[in-house]
């Protein structure tokens, strides 16, 4: 089976919108785009996530986890179908510190695809991919998609209880 990308891209927004509090809502991490071996991500400043309270700077874990997320979610557009791809190994330089009040954006591809392992590569920046804040070379585990059978069962079926409400006039969030 081909990878759907419009539901790939649905699926990410699910996952990065589904639980108030975890750790995507609280870094407000969104979606850019998704295409082949590509995924692009952004988190807008927001003073909970300043690690040096005189600077402004967003912590250095903040941003560890953009590019994480970004990478991974690039991983699994390698895929055949709709499936997860957990982190092996990380790998993160920085570079320069956020600017205090700009979002900070990712921008990962995915370079090297084999059996068990879909190797990756990603940089945060303010939108001048050349002045990069940090760079990460990222490993992620190519897991059998038939261990993902029940979760893309599960999201269809949603994503088609969803679509039914919204077609009857409903918001889909009852």
């Amino acid at each position: 089976m081909a990878l759907d990308f419009e539901e790939l891209n649905c699926f990410i927004e699910t996952i990065l919108a589904a639980n108030d509090g975890d750790h995507f809502t609280t870094l407000g991490i969104r979606p850019e785009y998704v295409e082949r071996h590509r995924a692009g991500l952004s988190m807008p400043y927001d003073k909970a996530l300043v690690g040096d309270p005189d600077t402004g700077v967003i912590h250095g874990g903040a941003i560890t986890a953009l590019l994480d997320t970004c990478c991974g979610f690039a991983a699994a557009t390698a895929l055949d179908d709709l499936g997860l791809t957990p982190t092996i190994d990380l790998r993160i330089d920085y570079m320069r510190p956020a600017t205090p009040g700009l979002t900070v954006y990712a921008d990962a591809e995915v370079y090297r695809v084999t059996e068990s392992v879909i190797f990756t590569r990603a940089i945060a920046h303010h939108g001048d991919t050349e002045r990069a804040i940090a760079s990460v070379v990222g490993n992620f585990f190519r897991m059998e998609l038939d261990l993902f059978a029940g979760m893309r069962r599960d999201f269809r079926a949603a994503q088609v209880l969803k679509n039914s409400e919204l077609k009857a006039g409903g918001s889909g969030n009852e």
